[in-house]
């Protein structure tokens, strides 16, 4: 069987564009892969280094909406990277295999960089060793537990490509120790916001959260955007640019055809179309949200799922890490 790397950062709850983009993915390659789901709480520090606090809250917020949204802890291991120490051993290794130069032309750091400003200064001139070495961490992240596939969005594929090129360079200088992961691209790779934005996001506002609760849901679906034309209930619109149709479609609503017709006819307004979609936004999220409410009354439940999961995801890396050693000439003595 196949080994499935994958994981998020833990910088708040998981939203539709977490479960659209990535998580009903996992659910499904759950059953078919040796799955491995990583809380990157060391990646999360590269840019809340000063809020740790906000990393070690959303940390079980995350666990929460994971198993809320079915990954199965039966069928797939949840780990925390920071208590994976040979991730953080290999990360040194890989470091000496990757040249500055090369890190700044990844085209998502480059990208992420201009994002955060506020954090590097205009030009990155405040850019912080370790988030500009974030896809080093990342090689090591999936190489220790010798993954065969990543899922990723298309955002993530250079941080694989350059994997790839850590472990073709590994391989030349200490022999054959690494396979080259393959990206295994989302069938959903980006969900659009409620604001019409190309990307949904928990730093623009304009995402729906799988445990918002009915009002966040209903004060949120009130507020997205619709055909700027359309100004009188009965004026013709156009669906393919109404981020409300967008998720009747992505909600994959029954009456999904009605609603396209009457709003291109005109004889549905924009209101009404709205309070649709807020129930069917209900519907959908309400066996997630019971789920999660399960988890959350059962704390104990979730510690043991997070110790197991880390324990499996510690026993692999320390296996492949005699080998890593043993091929960099680094095994001195038998390790106990």
């Amino acid at each position: 069987m196949k080994t499935i790397i994958t994981g998020d950062r833990p910088t708040g709850r998981l939203h539709l564009g977490h479960y659209f983009g990535s998580i009903q993915n996992r659910v499904k390659l759950q059953y078919d892969y040796d799955t491995y789901i990583l809380i990157a709480d060391v990646q999360a520090l590269t840019d809340n280094f000063e809020h740790p606090e906000k990393v070690r809250d959303s940390v079980h917020e995350l666990v929460l909406d994971y198993l809320a949204a079915g990954i199965d802890p039966k069928k797939a291991h949840i780990y925390i990277q920071s208590y994976i120490p040979e991730v953080a051993e290999l990360t040194v290794y890989f470091s000496n295999l990757v040249t500055v130069s090369r890190l700044y032309r990844n085209p998502t750091t480059k990208h992420e960089v201009g994002q955060k400003s506020e954090l590097f200064g205009e030009d990155g001139e405040s850019i912080t060793y370790g988030f500009l070495g974030y896809p080093v961490s990342q090689a090591a992240d999936i190489t220790a537990l010798d993954g065969d596939l990543v899922p990723v969005g298309e955002d993530q594929v250079p941080h694989i490509e350059q994997t790839r090129e850590i472990v073709r360079k590994f391989n030349a200088i200490y022999g054959e120790t690494f396979k080259e992961p393959e990206a295994v691209l989302s069938p959903n790779p980006r969900i659009k916001g409620l604001d019409g934005n190309d990307k949904m996001g928990k730093s623009l506002g304009n995402a729906i959260y799988l445990a918002d609760s009915e009002e966040e849901v209903s004060k949120k679906v009130m507020s997205a955007v619709t055909d700027p034309s359309k100004i009188k209930k009965d004026d013709p619109a156009n669906p393919d640019i109404c981020m409300v149709y967008y998720y009747h479609k992505l909600l994959s609503n029954p009456n999904l055809d009605t609603v396209c017709k009457e709003c291109r006819a005109g004889s549905r307004g924009c209101v009404a179309c709205k309070k649709e979609l807020i129930g069917v936004l209900l519907e959908f999220l309400k066996p997630i949200q019971e789920k999660r409410k399960y988890y959350e009354e059962h704390p104990e439940e979730v510690e043991k799922i997070l110790k197991e999961g880390t324990a499996a995801a510690r026993a692999r890396t320390k296996e492949v890490m005699k080998r890593v050693r043993k091929n960099m000439k680094l095994d001195y003595f038998d390790e106990q």
